[in-house]
């Protein structure tokens, strides 16, 4: 897809909007649920199909330490009704080894949200995070025309907080008391956000920290 291409449907795609208020969301929705393949990693919208290979990826109980369930099977139940949510299975070399998302739509301001995103053990610092981002940022800015990409963990998070800061992304600031999460636990909520002037730096950094693993 041509960027002069891009930003001529993006231009009417938006004065569309302006001049009939709701029209845009389902062909933005459209722009961002699709497959994103990368060298490493292929994020596939998530289906019943990916339902075994998520449960055995995250059947360690580590991987829900900072999530908003605490097992498989409820983030199953919840990621397939959950309003306002794309969710992709993350595979890594064909096999399901954990899941991402895109959350809080808002075509109307050109603003997207990347989160609820874990992945097995096996798969920590493989450099699939890295590529998932990358492909997941390229859709939005590149594809969507997004202005805005933002970001929420747990305060309290240190190691995802470290993966958003070395994207680089911006810190924001903390809403406390922001979530329940784990059937009732309150929770504080860091914020950071990549706009699309970062987009170019941010993207080349991923493209370095990802070579080493590929």
């Amino acid at each position: 897809m041509s960027s002069i291409w891009l930003c001529s449907f993006m231009s009417g795609l938006f004065a569309t909007e302006r001049r009939h208020p709701g029209t845009i969301a389902p062909v933005w929705e459209d722009l961002l649920r699709r497959p994103l393949t990368g060298r490493k990693v292929s994020l596939e919208p998530l289906t019943s199909a990916h339902a075994v290979g998520l449960r055995a990826a995250g059947a360690d109980a580590s991987v829900w330490r900072w999530m908003v369930v605490d097992n498989v099977d409820d983030w199953l139940e919840y990621s397939f009704v959950e309003p306002g949510r794309i969710a992709y299975a993350t595979l890594v070399d064909g096999v399901p080894t954990g899941s991402t998302s895109f959350l809080s739509l808002a075509p109307e301001h050109r603003r997207i949200e990347i989160g609820a995103t874990w992945l097995s053990p096996a798969a920590w610092n493989s450099g699939a995070n890295i590529e998932a981002k990358l492909l997941m940022m390229r859709s939005a800015f590149e594809e969507a025309g997004c202005l805005r990409v933002e970001f929420k963990t747990d305060a309290e998070n240190e190691r995802t907080r470290r993966a958003l800061a070395a994207l680089p992304s911006q810190f924001e600031g903390i809403h406390r008391k922001h979530m329940l999460v784990r059937g009732g636990q309150r929770r504080d909520s860091a914020w950071y956000s990549v706009l699309d002037d970062d987009w170019p730096e941010v993207r080349a950094n991923l493209e370095r920290r990802l070579e080493p693993h590929l």
